[in-house]
């Protein structure tokens, strides 16, 4: 089971308004399914180059190991070098901080990840949560 592309553009829209509701600034946001494919991707206007891809490498980070992006940096910060090696394998496509957050349906089936970047780490991870709750979805941080 995988996110749709419905669930996925739900995931933006409430996400950016989660984020225009907390005055954060101009973010990107990014939903992969449960392989790690794009689903859906939106940057708005004013945000910096490259934001798409600090979102991506969030969500992959996220789906890839599994688990939030907070969890990975708290890992990060214990095991600096196994993240540093995942990341080696993951072609450096992995940010392990804040704003990456699993998604899963009320049954518990991994759909997916979101990932947003554009404001502090805690302010992303608000917009994503914010995303998921929109669309009826459980978030997994950790």
């Amino acid at each position: 089971m995988s996110i749709t592309l419905d669930q996925a553009r739900t995931v933006i829209e409430g996400a950016l308004t989660k984020a225009r509701s907390l005055d954060l600034k101009p973010v990107s946001v990014m939903v992969l399914d449960n392989r790690g494919s794009i689903v859906a991707a939106a940057s708005e206007d004013g945000v910096s180059a490259m934001r798409a891809k600090i979102a991506h490498g969030k969500a992959n980070a996220a789906i890839q190991l599994g688990m939030g992006t907070r969890a990975l940096m708290n890992r990060a910060e214990q095991q600096a070098y196994f993240i540093q090696a995942m990341n080696g394998l993951a072609g450096g496509d992995m940010v392990p901080v804040p704003g990456g957050v699993l998604l899963r349906n009320l049954s518990g089936d991994l759909l997916g990840a979101v990932g947003i970047s554009g404001d502090t780490s805690d302010n992303d991870e608000a917009a994503a949560l914010g995303g998921i709750e929109a669309a009826d979805l459980i978030a997994e941080t950790g």
